[in-house]
């Protein structure tokens, strides 16, 4: 049996207690050594034996700490792979990996000079949404594909909290916090577009950042994807609507994982990842001679565990991590862009 890897979390916000305590917890390839946590202490109350470090620099001095999981402000997520890199840990950062193509590639660069494992957190590649999608374009019953519209919307007019999100730091505003996620689910699907166009908007009262946001990408044989994310969508249309030159495809954008993590549910629950009735995706068939035929197609189980068992296999045997370097640089260098008008 292999060594389970030693790991700490940099914060214990929404990120650490839902989308990363929980997993590396429940999976016997982690040690979950202990979480960053500088003022309130919370991770106690959670996981009694897991130790709370007051300071980064006791976590880079421990010896002991393989991995670490950089989870903090997007602001901050270079500078904090950098010190971990260069204190000899390996490292899982959080969307949006960096502001700028230039950082990203210095933090992948360092990785390999000193031969430490950089790895990208894109968890919305594992939601059952995303996998029935995929496998729906894969099995070709759609015939080419036309166009994919992306949706990722919420309705948020109050100026949030969250003072990394809702002032103008490198990496702040939805497009960066939301928009990534759809844009590393057509890059993983479609590979990096031959053009893009992005336009931005700020339309809630003082907000200082963007909190509007559409691209249209352009992929060979004439594939359009629009991706758009909006802070101030009351009704949300559909999420995921998929035309081709035999049907259609339409399904709500749903990710149940999060919502079963918040009302306390654990990653080996039963029915965790199950996505709930009234959800499917409904497919839309013309036949040759004109025939009509609607199918719903219910979602696969979603699975983010499935990334943490991704990350023990890169990190103890060797495999490539399937969230890949040129992806998160395409990623990045439309983040960055700036609006075509």
């Amino acid at each position: 049996m292999q060594k389970p890897i030693v790991t700490v979390l940099l914060a214990y916000g929404m990120s650490g207690k839902l989308f990363h305590g929980p997993f590396v917890h429940a999976h016997t390839g982690f040690d979950f050594k202990g979480v960053l946590e500088h003022n309130t202490k919370k991770v106690k109350a959670d996981y009694p034996d897991v130790k709370s470090y007051d300071t980064l620099q006791e976590i880079l001095d421990d010896p002991e700490i393989e991995l670490v999981i950089v989870n903090t402000p997007s602001n901050t997520h270079v500078d904090y792979s950098r010190k971990a890199l260069l204190a000899g840990k390996d490292i899982l950062v959080e969307k949006p990996f960096a502001p700028t193509v230039e950082e990203a590639q210095e933090i992948f660069e360092l990785g390999r000079k000193l031969g430490r494992k950089v790895m990208v957190y894109q968890n919305r590649r594992f939601s059952s949404d995303f996998g029935v999608t995929k496998d729906t374009i894969n099995s070709g019953k759609l015939g080419d594909i036309i166009e994919i519209h992306l949706r990722y919307d919420r309705y948020r007019a109050e100026i949030g909290p969250k003072i990394f999100k809702e002032t103008p730091l490198p990496a702040a505003g939805i497009v960066y916090d939301l928009a990534a996620h759809l844009l590393d689910q057509t890059i993983c699907l479609l590979g990096k577009p031959s053009g893009f166009r992005k336009i931005t908007g700020v339309y809630r009262n003082n907000s200082q950042v963007e909190d509007y946001g559409h691209i249209h990408l352009k992929y060979p044989n004439q594939v359009n994807v629009f991706i758009t994310t909006s802070l101030l969508v009351a009704d949300s249309l559909p999420g995921i609507i998929i035309n081709g030159t035999k049907g259609s495809f339409v399904k709500a954008f749903c990710d149940n994982q999060e919502d079963q993590l918040i009302a306390g549910m654990k990653p080996g629950d039963a029915g965790f990842g199950q996505e709930e009735a009234g959800k499917e995706g409904r497919l839309t068939l013309m036949s040759d001679q004109g025939v009509k035929t609607v199918e719903i197609v219910p979602s696969i189980k979603g699975k983010y565990m499935d990334l943490f068992e991704a990350v023990v296999q890169t990190i103890r045997n060797g495999k490539e991590f399937p969230v890949k370097e040129f992806e998160i640089l395409a990623q990045i260098e439309i983040l960055e862009s700036k609006a075509a008008f």
